[in-house]
């Protein structure tokens, strides 16, 4: 293991490519709407995200943010509008909603070996090794024995986290991951995310209601509100 997470402090701005030119966007959405009988959930929302961006999806509850991921996770499709997805042709997007999807009856280490492929990490030694490393950063060496049914919120939540990482996506998609964490282990989440969109290029979509943590990093802040982008940008809306 090369201790790819020792530096977690790293604060940078991954908005071009060397050559000064900005990215190509992974995913465009063009006057998306979408509705769910008489409820307009997205109204002509036009946004382009580009590989490698750290996006902060904000805005009140209701406001459509779990709409716009599931939108960019082919969960639902769009009632208008284009969706354009490009990038390589085997883009792979880990989603991480607020229903976690655990294994209830596994502990905790063994969800976390659900994201074991052979054809990453070649070894199981090297994944363990991985495995470690993450776990030790976020506290949970000592409670890898646990069922995930007995679990609190927030292990609850670290697991999940750490279990998209691991199958080493290309995007990273998630929803209110740190609502059951306090302070310090909500950062140690964020300086992995961070490290990791500097290091690999992972491109991070999170939604959050987290001013205190959002202000603290780098990245793009995406605000809504009744179903509408209302501030696009680097500076903070709240």
């Amino acid at each position: 293991m090369q201790q790819m997470y020792s530096n977690n402090k790293i604060r940078t701005k991954r908005s071009m490519t060397g050559n000064g030119l900005a990215k190509p966007p992974l995913f465009s959405l063009e006057n998306i709407s979408v509705t769910y009988g008489r409820i307009k959930a997205l109204s002509e929302i036009n946004l382009k995200i580009s590989k490698g961006e750290m996006i902060f999806l904000t805005g009140p509850s209701g406001s459509g943010k779990t709409t716009l991921l599931k939108l960019l996770t082919k969960d639902i499709k769009q009632t208008s509008g284009k969706l354009s997805f490009h990038g390589p042709d085997k883009l792979f997007v880990a989603p991480v909603y607020q229903d976690l999807k655990l294994l209830e009856n596994q502990t905790v280490e063994e969800n976390l070996w659900c994201a074991y492929d052979k054809k990453i990490y070649g070894t199981k030694k090297y994944f363990a090794s991985e495995v470690k490393e993450l776990t030790h950063l976020l506290a949970m060496q000592n409670r890898m024995d646990l069922k995930v049914s007995l679990a609190n919120g927030g292990l609850r939540h670290k697991t999940a986290f750490l279990r998209a990482l691991l199958t080493r996506p290309d995007v990273l998609i998630a929803d209110e991951l740190t609502a059951s964490l306090d302070y310090d282990n909500a950062r140690k989440m964020y300086d992995i995310l961070n490290l990791l969109n500097v290091k690999r290029g992972l491109t991070v979509i999170w939604a959050t209601h987290n001013r205190d943590l959002i202000n603290k990093f780098s990245g793009k802040i995406i605000h809504l509100d009744n179903g509408r982008i209302i501030h696009s940008g680097q500076s903070c809306f709240m």
